[in-house]
């Protein structure tokens, strides 16, 4: 059987300033969705001034830390730019790990699966609340929100509350997006083997539970998001460049202890301890050099655009319902969005 088309995706890239025409370029491409990441800017400003710019293509938080903001100021944040959008927005959450939500942000951690999942339920019952001018009455172990008078409340947006998509690595934050979100958006630093083997089946199972309890969310079709790291160029300087920058993504996140796991999987845990030793150390320059081709391959793509492409086909159609691609911070953009066309072609072909 022939697998469904991919929806094509493409995440940001350099300074907020380039993103609202990035945006538009992408649309005039013909491309579904236009995600933002929180690294060193707010997602949700700059998607603002995005939706001014576009009128088509979702725009998405790919993702927002949730942990950073509490559920009712995600919940203001996130139906302000579905207002702003016309309803086109999709709100992406991602816990971050310890050092960042406790000593960056300075907000409390612990047991982040379990608060998860309760997070999604307080934003959603926030949501109903505002939609519907029912009383806001959500108790729960970590969140409590239990006010909510007609002068702070937006009211009704006519699409409906926005679909949210939970990131997850391990197995507890990916479980819980298979039971409480509307799709699950993959880490970039999974491989298509552990995303078959470990991260789907989970997922899956917990939806097929949601969907047996009849979860109200289960109404809207659950997505999976492949999120994959890609090097190309249009000229050999250009694919040089962006395949050492991707190298230094796959060293930092595999220097990261929460991620240990997927090495773990592939039997390089040795990888890991060297790697974050050299973090430890402030050692990032270096950190790419121990990336080898074998685990770079696993992890990202690279090549011109048309192999590249057909490379994201091979190994994704089928196996997710979404593909975004993102390449190194400060990369030109426009490499990717022709990879991105040329997946568009061959799944028209």
């Amino acid at each position: 059987m022939t697998p469904r088309p991919l929806s094509l995706d493409v995440a940001a890239t350099g300074h907020p300033a380039a993103a609202p025409e990035l945006a538009a370029e992408a649309e005039r491409r013909g491309l579904d969705r236009f995600a933002i990441s929180e690294t060193t800017h707010d997602p949700f400003l700059q998607l603002m001034r995005v939706a001014e710019r576009t009128e088509r293509i979702e725009l998405a938080t790919g993702v927002a830390i949730a942990f950073a903001r509490t559920p009712m100021a995600l919940a203001y944040q996130a139906w302000g730019l579905h207002e702003a959008c016309g309803g086109r927005a999709v709100i992406g959450l991602g816990s971050q790990v310890k050092p960042h939500v406790v000593r960056r942000f300075g907000m409390p951690w612990d047991r982040p699966a379990a608060r998860m999942r309760e997070y999604v339920a307080a934003v959603r019952a926030i949501w109903h609340s505002w939609q519907t001018g029912e009383r806001l009455a959500f108790r729960g172990e970590f969140y409590t929100h239990t006010l909510m008078t007609p002068a702070f409340a937006p009211g009704p947006v006519a699409p409906g509350a926005p679909p949210i998509l939970l990131a997850g690595v391990g197995p507890l934050m990916t479980e819980a997006a298979g039971a409480v979100a509307d799709g699950l958006i993959c880490h970039p630093f999974t491989s298509v083997a552990h995303l078959r083997g470990a991260v789907l089946p989970r997922v899956r199972a917990a939806r097929a539970k949601a969907e047996a309890e009849k979860a109200s969310w289960t109404g809207r079709p659950f997505q999976v998001v492949g999120n994959v790291l890609t090097a190309t160029g249009r000229t050999e300087e250009e694919l040089a460049a962006n395949r050492r920058g991707v190298a230094e993504r796959i060293a930092f996140y595999a220097s990261t202890p929460a991620y240990r796991a997927v090495l773990d999987a592939h039997g390089w845990g040795e990888l890991h301890e060297q790697l974050h030793r050299m973090s430890v150390r402030g050692r990032w320059a270096e950190m790419a050099e121990l990336i080898d081709g074998e685990v770079f391959d696993a992890f990202a793509v690279a090549g011109e655009p048309a192999a590249v492409a057909r490379e994201l086909h091979r190994r994704y159609a089928g196996l997710v319902d979404r593909l975004s691609v993102s390449g190194p911070e400060q990369a030109d953009p426009g490499p990717l969005l022709d990879v991105l066309a040329e997946l568009r072609s061959i799944q028209q072909n």
